[in-house]
């Protein structure tokens, strides 16, 4: 069994990304990892160079500025990342997520018992999304709580705007592809980078879904929307949670619900009465047997 490791970024000190940590987290389990760098205005791809490992893969591209439509230009980045793995399984992070080291264990397991299993094309991971700071995450419907990560790299797939996956085993139409739970969670930090890296990021990123980005000011959420996070961060993330995150942060008990927001209460009263994740899913869970 062969497994690559993909990825892409651009600007990622600027930007306050852990992609360093990000990548590193599962290069132990990877057999290769092809990172696809954009034109930075920062030390990005200095950093890139100076992992040591040979399993590094470095292609630097270009960014089309004229593209504005709903993100597309970070799918066009992933898939010429994903076009140059060769592995098995292609194993997509963003630059702010990161695995915990007491899980890749648990992951390669997966991959090796599903690799002969045709009928899985994908593996689903579950994501713990922190918010202000290290010590608080998002529960609430707005953010979905799961994903596939990890696609078999036989099929012919694409990616709509970078965050999942579109089986197009048809010329015309698509599909989400057929999953199982690995079991084992993604941690999310892109949401407690400090105020000046994310009011960087909304600046920079704003004109690829062609909006008109306010400036960030500061972290706000429904306190309904969160809770205290009670585990234990993957120690790879120690030194940027200590340097690079937002330390002071708590939800603001007089905060003024947007309508958003009432819209997403009433989903989690439902979610709660059901007793089911209502939640958006970009694959199709299968029975494993």
């Amino acid at each position: 069994m062969k497994i690559s490791g993909f990825t892409f970024i651009r600007n990622g000190t600027i930007l306050g990304y852990p992609f360093i940590e990000s990548i590193n987290s599962i290069l132990p389990i990877c057999d290769e990892f092809i990172i696809a760098v954009g034109p930075s205005e920062d030390d990005t791809l200095t950093l890139l160079k100076k992992i040591k490992s040979k399993k590094i893969k470095i292609i630097q591209t270009q960014w089309n500025e004229n593209m504005k439509d709903r993100g597309f230009v970070y799918a066009q980045q992933k898939m010429i990342a994903q076009f140059n793995c060769s592995g098995d399984w292609a194993f997509y992070l963003e630059g702010d997520e990161v695995v915990h080291q007491d899980d890749l264990k648990i992951i390669k397991k997966a991959m090796k018992k599903s690799l002969n299993n045709y009928k899985i094309e994908s593996l689903v991971f579950d994501y713990i999304h922190f918010f202000g700071n290290k010590d608080w995450i998002a529960t609430s419907p707005a953010w979905y709580r799961n994903e596939a990560r990890i696609i078999r790299n036989n099929l012919r797939v694409w990616s709509p705007d970078a965050l999942y996956f579109v089986n197009m085993d048809k010329n015309k139409n698509g599909r989400y592809p057929n999953a199982i739970s690995i079991g084992a969670p993604i941690y999310h930090y892109g949401h407690i980078r400090s105020k000046a890296s994310m009011n960087d990021k909304l600046k920079r990123v704003g004109k690829y879904w062609n909006k008109k980005i306010p400036n960030f000011v500061s972290y706000e959420i429904d306190p309904k929307a969160i809770k205290p996070f009670l585990g234990k961060h993957p120690a790879i993330m120690k030194n940027w949670l200590k340097e690079k995150a937002e330390q002071t942060f708590n939800p603001d008990p007089n905060y003024q619900i947007t309508r958003r927001e009432k819209r997403h209460r009433w989903l989690a009263f439902f979610e709660k009465f059901l007793n089911k994740d209502l939640t958006k899913k970009h694959f199709k869970f299968i029975i494993n047997d």
